[in-house]
């Protein structure tokens, strides 16, 4: 039970970690749409992104197995929280668009 305030840590550094990785994809996405070179976009941040969770899943887990548990659960729990936030963010873009395009119809 000693270990519980390590496993919370390292959970919401996974957490922490996951949200900076997709928020990371998000960001690199739109930021391709508008790229004349999306493949290097792509790469870049797919490395530095890789890199930086790597990293910090090392030093979280400092060679016990439960901290990656942790840690990864946390990751994959920003994950969800992260897409249910940015596709509700879409769907009211969308809805905010589709409305703009019917007023624009309508006074035709």
């Amino acid at each position: 039970m000693s270990d519980l305030p390590h496993l919370t840590v390292a959970f919401v550094a996974g957490a922490v970690l996951g949200m900076f990785f997709f928020g990371g994809l998000w960001w690199t996405v739109q930021k391709v749409v508008r790229s004349e070179q999306p493949a290097i976009w792509f790469l870049g941040s797919l490395v530095l992104r890789t890199g930086l969770i790597l990293t910090g899943f090392s030093l979280v887990a400092q060679g016990h197995w439960s901290r990656i548990v942790a840690c990864l659960l946390g990751f994959l729990i920003a994950r969800f929280l992260v897409v249910k936030r940015l596709s509700r963010g879409a769907a009211e873009t969308r809805g905010d668009q589709e409305l703009e395009a019917s007023h624009a119809y309508q006074s035709r």
